[in-house]
């Protein structure tokens, strides 16, 4: 199984695919200082194997190494990824804790 990690900033999603087929998509909007992370979808195929919470991180640690833009949980699925990575809450935007 072969996994590639991309950001697509004209659509404005970062996606993983395996074997080439889409696994799992963030998508995300610009809000000045701040990201919206708006939506997370796994195939449901592919649920239950952890892609989706790697796709996070995969966002997070590029929203992190290539602006200084804080995040915005709007997705319910980041908050709860927040929530299990607590060392990486000084990513998100304060007025949103």
């Amino acid at each position: 199984m072969h996994t590639e990690l991309t950001h697509e900033p004209d659509a404005r999603r970062y996606v993983l695919r395996v074997d080439g087929d889409i696994a799992s998509v963030l998508d995300y909007r610009e809000l000045g200082d701040s990201v919206a992370f708006t939506r997370t979808f796994t195939n449901p195929p592919y649920r239950g194997s952890g892609l989706a919470g790697e796709l996070v991180a995969f966002a997070v640690d590029d929203v992190e190494a290539n602006s200084t833009r804080r995040i915005v949980p709007s997705c319910w699925y980041v908050g709860e990824w927040f929530d299990r990575h607590p060392d990486r809450a000084g990513l998100l935007d304060p007025r949103t804790v």
